[in-house]
């Protein structure tokens, strides 16, 4: 069987088809999952709809379709309910090879019907000298796995972490090691070098730094003044403060790839801010003489709202009054760089919600400057807020931000609970043990933010997260685990698969929740919405356990029943591991 089509759209088609055949419009064949299964897997509602324009009853109208279905050996079980509701299900051998070339299909029908797009994507954005901390936890996992969803489909994919290196903050902070250290070489405006490899500070240096040099500026004018001052002469390229800004930055991004790597996150490329400074004033010039970019005030504006905006939509600013940029104007430079660089058919970005606003801005002024092609899409795919069980941005109980660390390091020690309480991983050495809760751990607070819409706010709960028991990632790692363990003892007592052979109807019923793989996989590529295919794979571990639960595998003393079943397990261990996989979880080997 060729993969032309998800199963849905193929049997949408087909039964569209017949009510072509009628002189009927075929979109009446639209099919979807039974809502009351002990009448078939699929229904088709369309003959209730087609019989206001065929002027026939709805009755008379499924008859004849029913009629044209049942000369087709891919459908059994049609029937009729209500006025004209028609119910049937698949013949088990168009099942059996549905399911079949999915599982021998390279992308497992995840390409189906769909053209491969050059994508650069744009998450993470933490910013130098900041601890990673809690708010960027959704950024990051949300980001991480679009980026594998994108690459699943056949997408040509860049990913890109856009740190936060240049603009006030770094000012700030050159300001005030000054202030600490004004011996040091950075700031002697005579000396031309060579500066000290290492860094006069470190990352836990840069973290008391940042706060203490922001709450400084906030109380003193004179300091605000300095920091603007440093920031400027840092981007007009003073080489002392180019070679401790080159600095403060490599410890951070060591510390970030540390972090990131954690979370089993990486990037194609660790750019910044600062990678597109030379790009900003000729691209301004661009925008100046084409009229698009305007004074007012001092600052220079460009006007992006239109007659039909149902809210204000206040101007861009891409120059401050002080000739500061703003990060409307690097982010308008990094489209630049990356039209260049990538020429992509999609730029992505993966930020909080509470920045649309500045997005549309950016995105408007792109569009205004002829920044990137009318076909390339230009997405801002925004995110709610992680809270705490009181409703509020989630905090340390004495009010602080949570680090990154710290929250895995939560995670790991919850997850180990779980784990002794269930009994798990405990013929294990203790090395392995920790790995395996550091594993869990992650997986748990991973799962937990992508099963979410990605609009909504959820609450950040780890006793619930990391339980072994509903709809949680160390659920459904131990639903893969348990696989793993039972094709193991198959192995050890010499059992083969065969091939797929459904008797029951568990079977069919897990075979069918395995060949909506694409449609899941579609639905969250196409709206950006992780969720889809976490709801896709724990439905395909709670239909293992009702097929595990009701059929004998390794106990059955029929080789051919048992070599089908024992198929049907692999191929739901594969279709969990790549769904596990795209999510970003890793399955340990055993616990």
């Amino acid at each position: 069987m060729s993969l032309d089509q998800s199963l849905r759209d193929e049997l949408s088609a087909l039964v569209g088809a017949h009510f072509g055949a009628l002189d009927l419009d075929p979109a009446f064949g639209q099919v979807a999952p039974s809502q009351r299964p002990e009448l078939g897997q699929f229904q088709c509602n369309g003959a209730l709809a087609a019989a206001k324009s065929a002027k026939r009853p709805p009755r008379q109208i499924a008859d004849a379709v029913v009629e044209r279905l049942a000369r087709d050996g891919r459908f059994r079980d049609l029937s009729i309910a209500g006025p004209g509701f028609v119910n049937f299900s698949l013949a088990d051998d168009f099942l059996v090879d549905r399911v079949t070339a999915l599982f021998d299909d390279p992308a497992t029908g995840c390409r189906i019907g769909h053209a491969p797009r050059t994508v650069v994507l744009d998450f993470g954005g933490p910013n130098v000298a900041k601890a990673m901390h809690v708010g960027h936890l959704r950024a990051s996992i949300i980001g991480d796995c679009l980026q594998r969803l994108c690459r699943q489909v056949g997408d040509r994919v860049t990913s890109d972490v856009h740190l936060g290196d240049w603009g006030l903050p770094m000012g700030m902070l050159i300001a005030e090691i000054a202030r600490d250290a004004p011996e040091l070489p950075y700031f002697d405006a005579a000396y031309d070098g060579p500066y000290p490899d290492a860094s006069p500070v470190s990352i836990d240096d840069l973290q008391e730094l940042y706060p203490r040099a922001s709450a400084r500026t906030k109380e003193d004018d004179e300091a605000l003044a300095a920091a603007r001052q440093a920031t400027f002469e840092l981007q007009r390229g003073r080489p002392g403060y180019r070679a401790l800004w080159e600095r403060m930055v490599a410890v951070s991004v060591e510390a970030m790839r540390a972090d990131f790597e954690a979370l089993g996150v990486r990037f194609d490329l660790w750019d910044g801010e600062a990678c597109v400074h030379d790009l900003i004033d000729p691209m301004i010039q661009r925008m100046t003489d084409a009229g698009i970019a305007e004074p007012s005030e001092g600052a220079l504006i460009v006007r992006v709202a239109r007659p039909d905006d149902k809210a204000e939509m206040p101007p861009l600013v891409l120059l401050k009054s002080d000739g500061g940029v703003m990060y409307s104007t690097t982010d308008l430079a990094t489209i630049v760089n990356r039209v260049e660089r990538q020429d992509p058919d999609a730029i992505v970005y993966v930020v909080d919600g509470r920045q649309s606003l500045h997005f549309e801005q950016v995105f408007r002024t792109a569009r205004l400057a002829g920044l990137v092609r009318d076909d390339v899409a230009l997405e801002h795919v925004g995110f709610g807020t992680v809270n705490g069980t009181d409703g509020k941005p989630f905090r340390t109980r004495a009010g602080g931000v949570v680090r990154l660390s710290e929250l895995i390091a939560m995670a790991t020690e919850e997850a180990g609970k779980r784990l002794s309480e269930a009994g798990l991983a405990q013929e294990l050495s203790e090395a392995e043990r920790a790995a395996i809760a550091r594993n869990v751990g992650i997986a748990a607070i991973k799962f937990a933010d992508l099963q979410n819409q990605r609009h909504s706010n959820y609450v950040f709960d780890l006793e619930r997260f990391t339980r072994f028991e509903g709809r949680t990632g160390p659920y459904l790692l131990y639903a893969a685990v348990r696989l793993r363990s039972l094709l193991r003892k198959a192995a050890d007592q010499g059992f083969a698969a065969g091939g797929l052979a459904p008797e029951t109807d568990a079977e069919r019923d897990l075979m069918l929740t395995l060949a909506a793989l694409p449609e899941a996989v579609r639905g969250a590529y196409e709206r950006y919405q992780p969720h889809i295919l976490c709801e896709h794979v724990y439905n395909v571990a709670q239909a293992f356990n009702r097929f595990y639960h009701d059929c004998h595998i390794l106990s059955e003393q029929d080789l051919v029943r048992r070599g089908a079943r024992l198929r049907l397990a692999e191929v739901t261990l594969a279709q969990i591991a790549l769904a596990l996989t795209i999510l970003g979880l890793e399955i340990p080997d055993r616990m």
